[in-house]
């Protein structure tokens, strides 16, 4: 098994990946969040980007608040969805300036939702493989695209899903995030198929700690992760319990972790959902506390 290093015992390098608020409510809650995650040292965050003008928006102000108030990395999402080539560029350009180096290289869902097809906007990038080949055109950005361990949903077959993040990889990408998924076993002989295929960057596990099981099932099943059956099960007898859920959400995503860290994994992403009561009882569970220093 070739993964992305030797485990040792120091900590795991982290990211986290948050959402733009919709409300200034939301607002507040995600930069609280923000506050308590930042203590645990990441190596980055992540920004997560809506197509069009309108959609676009909240990210910038988010990005620009992240930058200003704190001393995090951060890492804008961008996506090539119901744009041109010069609209995509003009946006890379203003994230520049504002001081954004990283980007999270994507496709995006097509404009007429999940589950529908795809065709490139006329006059802009193709896909994801073609905007990483854009960015490392303009500037030399630091670029994570995505990738799938139990396939994407629109891909024929694992081995197309592979040949799109070989391509995302030689056209430059520095490494892939994975959507989120619970069985190691499965990750792991994806991570075996890439690496036979001659992909070679770093692939960072997504660990998705379990806010609401019953919403994360309708969500997995949209975008084609799975639950195991054995993971659900944890949760039976606690709808009326939310202390024991939040136990059991935290003990899932840190054996989750231990056990990739104990397979050679060194590097995590973490969907946050902008909540950081249950990120923070992840991460003290696998060693860290706050304002631990990571090397």
């Amino acid at each position: 098994m070739s993964l992305n290093a030797t485990a040792t015992d120091d900590l795991p390098r982290i990211s986290f990946e948050f959402f733009p608020p919709k409300n200034p409510d939301a607002e507040e809650q995600l930069f609280k969040a923000v506050k308590v995650l930042a203590a645990y040292r990441p190596d980055f965050v992540s920004v997560t980007y809506g197509a069009g003008a309108s959609s676009r928006t909240p990210t910038f102000a988010t990005v620009r608040r992240m930058l200003a108030e704190t001393d995090l990395v951060v890492a804008s999402h961008l996506t090539v969805v119901k744009s041109t080539r010069a609209e995509v560029d003009e946006v890379i350009g203003q994230f520049r300036e504002m001081g954004v180096s990283r980007f999270v290289a994507l496709r995006g869902d097509p404009p007429g939702g999940i589950g529908t097809a795809y065709t490139p906007f006329p006059g802009g990038y193709a896909n994801a493989a073609a905007l990483v080949q854009g960015l490392r055109g303009i500037d030399d950005f630091d670029i994570s695209v995505s990738a799938y361990p139990e396939k994407h949903p629109e891909s024929a077959d694992r081995a197309a899903d592979i040949a799109m993040l070989k391509l995302k990889a030689d056209n430059g990408a520095n490494r892939a995030l994975t959507q989120f998924f619970f069985d190691n076993d499965v990750f792991e002989d994806y991570l075996n198929a890439v690496r036979a295929a001659g992909v070679s960057i770093p692939v960072v596990p997504g660990i998705m700690p379990i806010q609401n099981i019953k919403q994360l099932k309708n969500f997995a099943a949209l975008c084609g992760a799975s639950i195991p059956a054995a993971v659900e099960a944890r949760f039976a007898g606690l709808d009326d319990d939310p202390a024991g859920r939040f136990e059991v959400a935290a003990d899932i995503a840190a054996e989750q972790v231990m056990d990739l860290r104990r397979r050679g994994l060194t590097d995590f992403h973490f969907y946050t959902m902008n909540r950081s009561k249950l990120m923070s009882a992840v991460l003290e569970r696998i060693g860290f506390s706050a304002l631990s220093s990571v090397s």
